[in-house]
């Protein structure tokens, strides 16, 4: 018996949706990045991109445990000399709930072309309204 190896062409990608609020913004990262990484499937393959959809709502509404809120920072790089740019969690959390979500879930997938490309299916919603009805989006439960 031979082991089963998916191809791109026969994947078939579902939407789920994850509610965020009042839940610790690591663990909604980590179910969103398996699901987007397609781990979660039987036919799971790890040189082939058999993720799927991922929306999270109420990102607002998610939970920084311990005291990460005051002592985390999101650093970025402008290239040029003394372009370090940081910016609180507190405030990241009251102006861009959705980037925060984000930057969770993009350091959980591999940094590589299949990590690119799963990144770019999922949507982050601050609250509670997302405009994917009509994927028929099925809840997950954390």
């Amino acid at each position: 018996m031979s082991t089963y190896m998916a191809k791109v062409e026969t994947v078939e990608r579902k939407w789920y949706v994850i509610d965020a609020a009042g839940k610790p913004m690591g663990r909604v990262a980590v179910a969103a990045a398996n699901i987007l990484r397609g781990k979660h499937r039987p036919e799971f393959t790890p040189h082939v991109d058999c993720g799927e959809f991922v929306i999270i709502i109420n990102a607002d509404k998610a939970v920084l445990t311990g005291k990460k809120l005051e002592q985390k920072y999101y650093r970025r790089h402008t290239g040029y000399i003394g372009g370090l740019k940081e910016v609180q969690y507190k405030t990241l959390m009251a102006t861009k709930p959705e980037l925060a979500m984000q930057l969770a879930v993009k350091g959980m997938l591999p940094h590589n072309t299949i990590g690119d490309k799963s990144i770019t299916r999922l949507k982050v919603f601050a609250g509670a309204e997302h405009n994917h009805a009509a994927q028929k989006p099925v809840a997950v439960e954390i």
